[in-house]
């Protein structure tokens, strides 16, 4: 299976002239943990994660060093630090050096990849633009979706994913679903609703879209109190 097939689209993207706290803003109205961070021509030059706008002088979150750590802590160190904790611009926080992979890369080489640097998320770019991100849950999904009978995927999987996602488009209520996986003319959806309504509603909107052999609906009804 390869990343196009279960990667997440359209992706939220933070712009290089946002602050720190607008890039707290999308990450927090996204309900997502990171984000690439794209230039004017929309081409990717970092991403920033929760973890890069933890440590803040605003939150006294800073972690503290010893006096020993002080004296033996190289003064490039300390300064990158310093920027990193105290800058306002989210170019200044975020990672640069950030692992990417191409739309056809099979799904064992995005494990290895985070295997092999410790990341949750790969982007998926061309020509230096964003096209998806595949995240551990993504490669969940698309093991799911992978079903023993199943004689692998075709072209017409993808043909199939993009009418179920113009279809959804359709629709205010669906919203919610987060993504979309087709494997063998069967449809998995994953995402949150507010409303049991409308998790069967979309159910029944993708089973009429031409070509869906079944829908999986893996959609997860929020209580109530998540939703205040």
């Amino acid at each position: 299976m390869r990343a196009i097939k279960v990667m997440t689209r359209p992706v939220v993207t933070v712009p290089a002239d946002a602050t720190v706290w607008s890039a707290a803003g999308i990450l927090l109205g996204a309900r997502i943990s990171a984000a690439p961070v794209v230039d004017p021509d929309d081409r990717m030059i970092g991403i920033v994660s929760e973890a890069d706008l933890m440590n803040r002088p605003e939150l006294g979150t800073v972690p503290g060093r010893s006096w020993l750590q002080r004296l033996l802590a190289d003064e490039v160190v300390l300064a990158r630090d310093y920027m990193r904790s105290h800058s306002h611009r989210v170019t200044d926080v975020m990672t640069r050096d950030v692992v990417t992979a191409q739309e056809n890369a099979d799904l064992r080489e995005i494990a290895s990849l985070m295997q092999r640097h410790g990341i949750k998320r790969v982007p998926i770019v061309r020509d230096g633009k964003v096209l998806g991100i595949v995240s551990r849950a993504n490669l969940l999904q698309g093991l799911l979706a992978r079903e023993p009978r199943s004689a692998g995927g075709t072209a017409l999987d993808e043909d199939l994913r993009e009418a179920v996602r113009e279809e959804l488009g359709r629709h205010p209520w669906s919203s919610g679903v987060g993504n979309v996986v087709v494997e063998g003319g069967v449809v998995h959806l994953w995402g949150q609703t507010r409303s049991a309504s409308v998790k069967e509603a979309v159910r029944v909107a993708v089973e009429n879209v031409p070509g869906v052999k079944r829908v999986v609906s893996m959609i997860v009804v929020l209580p109530v109190e998540a939703l205040i």
